[in-house]
């Protein structure tokens, strides 16, 4: 097989899957060139006109601006049902908050920017010509997860969320990426850090700082060691791991770091209710701390002290190993080895004040010999499985509320999931028996006439099959969908044939009628998306 061959195959890794004009821009950059490009991605080439050279007219921009999502409740006495626009996707946190932080709009209308920030990944994931970004967007997603259902302040500033937050960082530095989210209100509200005041503090934010953000399950070290000065290298401020202590210490670094949402401050007034971050000098514990073996003075000016916590768990190594071996894991497989892992590390290090940081580490991850050597080996979530056999079959697709209920079955719930820890990124936990019938079940559903916002265009996905027999179309498909040659994956080959021929002859020339034709080629891609070949990636 040619380097173009293997490189192509790398689409399914570092991509929702290949369409054909990825794999020509691909031809033409060469894979280092094509993942560089990846990683500057140019917002500018996703405007509706002029369309680019060799890519879809129907650019993301294009699809957002006649996007329509229904909405349908019956609240204090109002009726809605009805399909708006996209209307929020670029509003500020401030104008979110002013337009819907009141108490006499529905529940439904409150989390309205949260469903579009949904619709609007799913448009980007299947259609974003920066596919690399797509993909980082999520993972942070779900490393720095909050559930949009929990409370309806979440829901109205997850577009600022999303935007400001998560996209704006997905490849820059790790360190104000961790601030950001602190300071935000899906993250606030999420964790209840937005009440915390000393004595005592709430311990949510600071328990999933330590255990999921940054330093990671792997050096939590209570189980050996209760008291500080047991943890090896502590006393020298360097320990190679936390405890419980040091959760309890950073709980009340972030005392007082809140939300200006008009709460009575307890003191006799009240906060501005803007929705920004907000910090309440009435509500902060001002005695000394120690965390991590540091020593933070007391009385500190407002911020210093969370700010000086989120630099000691950014700066950790255990940070730069949990972030790069989530990583690793994303892109290469479910167990990368410690070589790779270690290669990420010593960037992830080396650049930590960097404001490109977190793209010179996806870059050596892409780049390594073990990404390049692990197609195949990573099984898709649902929504890696939807996603890429949407934009493997070029479909025109549309979000829509029935698509929203189909994917929650699958067990993937978007923006919903319901602990801190954020959708599993393992085989283990997608390949069960219950999972993989829901898995075959959405393919099978998605390609039935009873999803009407997706349409197939057989002539985009089998050019000229009328004039091609049964084996060549099945050839065709298997090539198109899982970029390998029919006679490789002889099996799957036959099956596909067999069941397009329908009992006939698979190396007579295809006699159906035009619905049948259709009928028969939509059905093979969802037996092809069904295999256990396209189920990985």
């Amino acid at each position: 097989m040619d380097n173009n061959a293997l490189d192509s195959k790398m689409l399914n890794k570092i991509a929702y899957s290949h369409t054909p004009q990825d794999v020509k821009q691909l031809e033409k950059l060469g894979y280092k060139n094509y993942v560089e490009e990846q990683l500057n991605p140019d917002d500018t080439k996703e405007t509706p006109f002029p369309p680019l050279a060799g890519f879809p007219t129907s650019t993301v921009l294009q699809r957002l601006s006649t996007l329509k999502i229904h909405i349908e409740y019956n609240d204090k006495g109002k009726k809605v049902n009805e399909a708006r626009p996209v209307l929020h996707l670029n509003k500020s946190q401030t104008d979110l908050w002013r337009e819907l932080y009141k108490d006499n709009i529905s529940f439904r209308e409150k989390i309205q920017p949260a469903v579009e920030v949904a619709a609007a990944t799913w448009v980007r994931a299947v259609y974003s010509r920066w596919q690399v970004r797509e993909i980082m967007v999520l993972f942070w997603h779900n490393h720095f997860n909050v559930n949009v259902g929990k409370d309806e302040r979440i829901g109205l500033t997850f577009p600022a969320y999303d935007r400001d937050v998560i996209r704006r960082h997905a490849l820059g530095n790790f360190r104000a990426f961790l601030e950001d989210v602190a300071k935000s209100p899906a993250m606030q509200y999420y964790l209840n850090n937005v009440s915390s005041q000393a004595s005592p503090a709430n311990e949510n934010f600071a328990r999933e700082l330590f255990e999921l953000h940054t330093l990671g399950r792997e050096a939590y070290m209570n189980n050996l060691y209760n008291r500080w000065r047991e943890v090896p290298g502590a006393t020298e401020g360097k320990p190679t791991g936390y405890i419980d202590e040091d959760v309890y210490e950073a709980a009340r670094a972030f005392t007082g770091w809140t939300i200006a949402d008009g709460t009575d401050n307890g003191k006799g007034s009240t906060f501005p209710n803007t929705g920004a971050a907000h910090y309440y000098e009435g509500w902060h514990d001002n005695y000394q701390k120690r965390v991590l073996g540091v020593e933070i003075a007391p009385n500190q000016p407002p911020l210093a002290d969370g700010k000086q916590v989120l630099d000691l768990v950014a700066f950790h190594p255990a940070t730069a190993r949990h972030v790069c071996k989530k990583l690793c894991q994303r892109f290469i497989s479910d167990a990368p080895t410690e070589g790779v892992i270690q290669k990420a590390v010593d960037v992830f290090i080396k650049n930590q004040k960097a404001p490109d940081q977190l793209k010179q580490v996806v870059r050596t991850i892409l780049l390594s010999d073990e990404c390049q050597n692990s197609v195949g080996q990573k099984t898709k979530t649902p929504f890696e499985l939807v996603a890429s056999f949407l934009r493997t079959t070029e479909a025109d697709f549309t979000p829509s509320d029935d698509f929203s209920w189909l994917m929650n079955q699958t067990g993937y719930t978007l923006f919903e999931w319901q602990t801190p820890t954020g959708h599993p990124d393992k085989a283990t936990y997608w390949l069960n028996p219950n999972m993989m019938l829901n898995r075959w079940n959405i393919i099978n559903v998605l390609t039935s006439d009873w999803q009407k916002n997706i349409k197939w265009d057989v002539a985009k996905i089998v050019p000229n099959a009328p004039t091609l027999n049964v084996v060549q179309i099945a050839d065709f498909l298997i090539k198109k969908m899982l970029d390998t040659e029919g006679p490789l994956c002889v099996k799957l080959r036959n099956t596909v044939a067999n069941f397009i021929a329908d009992g006939a002859s698979v190396e007579e020339p295809f006699l159906y009628d035009v619905k049948s034709l259709h009928d028969k080629i939509i059905k093979a891609v969802a037996l092809i998306g069904m295999s256990p070949e396209f189920q990985v990636r």
